[in-house]
Order: C-alpha cells, then structure tokens, then sequence
C-alpha cells in the first residue's frame, strides 16, 4: 500500500484540495441554504468516494477492504444528498455525521497497516480521528443555526483537506522520482513476503 501511496500521491492531493475548496465554500458562504450546502457536500462526498474507490482499484488486493468501503459509502451518500437536496437539516446531519464516522474508521485502518511502512502516518490517523470526532460531535451537540454548522463542517474540512495535502506531500517525497528503490522505513526483508 505504501508503493501505490507514494506512486499516486496525487490522489491525496485531490481529496485534500476537495476538502478545502468544500470548507471554504461553508466557512466564506455560512449563509447558504440547507438545500446548497447539501448539495455542495454531496458533490464532495461523491467525489472523494469515486477517488477512495480508483485507489481501492489500483491498491494490492491485501490493502483495498477500507478503500473500498470508504468509496462506497463516498459514492451512496453523495448520490443520496444529489437525488434528495430538499433533505432537512436532521437528515443531512445524521447521514454527514454516519459518512464522517466510518470514513474516519476506515482511515485509521489504513494508517494502521501504514505503520511499519512509514514514518508520518499520524497525519492519516489524525485525519481519521478527526473525522471520527466531528461525526461524533455533530450527532451529539445540537447546533442551534445552520450558520453554525456550516461553520463547523467547513472548520473541519478545512483541518482535514490540509492533514490530506501534508500526507500527500510526504507521500510524494516517498516516491520513485525522488530516488528510487524501496519505499519502505523498516530494515530489509529477505526471502520472499
């Protein structure tokens, strides 16, 4: 997984720079209907799921069940909110808090099995962990105004979109153009793995 990772760190760059653009349309625009601002999460969602589901495609088979579950529930829940825009403020809460939850479980997984492999994986666990919390947090502390939340998603996919960006990057220098061999931290192995 880290070979792929470091070979399309691009990927993370997309997801992180959606993010961001994401935050700063809530965080700029809090105003915004209920109506847009789920649609502009459902476009986000949507394509953050179908760039978790080409990394799913392209990873080791050993390495895909968490992409492909986060592509998955990326991919349902952008298209539930596009189908669906008229949605209340309770239901795009709960189906953005569920998405952040699981999204955020499965990408401490994957740091997870990065572990051994590299050094920085706390950014993808403090993604995650951020993810898993601000799911958390919106299920449980009623916001009083759709200004406030659009506030707090937009805080929190501004954090998230930049521990994206930075993993990225690091991932980047991990790669074969910056001089080749093995990606791996650990000793060398011998035999065959």
């Amino acid at each position: 997984m880290l070979d792929y990772l470091a070979e399309h760190w691009w990927v993370l760059t997309v997801r992180g720079a959606a993010a961001i653009l994401f935050g700063l349309v809530a965080v700029l625009w809090p105003g915004l209907t209920a109506v847009v601002l789920a649609t502009v999460f459902g476009v986000y969602a949507l394509v953050d799921g179908v760039f978790a589901g080409w990394a799913a495609l392209r990873a080791q088979e050993g390495d895909r069940a968490p992409l492909v579950w986060e592509a998955v529930l990326g991919v349902v829940v952008g298209l539930i909110i596009l189908a669906w825009p008229l949605a209340t403020v309770l239901v795009l809460t709960v189906l953005l808090g569920l998405w952040a939850v699981i999204t955020g479980v499965f990408e401490i997984l994957t740091a997870y099995r990065l572990r051994r492999e590299i050094q920085g994986e706390w950014l993808y666990i403090f993604g995650g962990a951020l993810s898993v919390a601000f799911g958390l947090v919106i299920w449980l502390v009623p916001f009083g105004s759709a200004i406030a939340m659009s506030f707090a998603i937009g805080a929190y996919a501004l954090v998230f979109g930049a521990a994206l960006l930075v993993l990225s990057l690091r991932m980047r220098r991990l790669g074969p153009s910056a001089g080749g061999g093995s990606l791996r931290s650990g000793p060398a192995q011998e035999g065959p793995e």
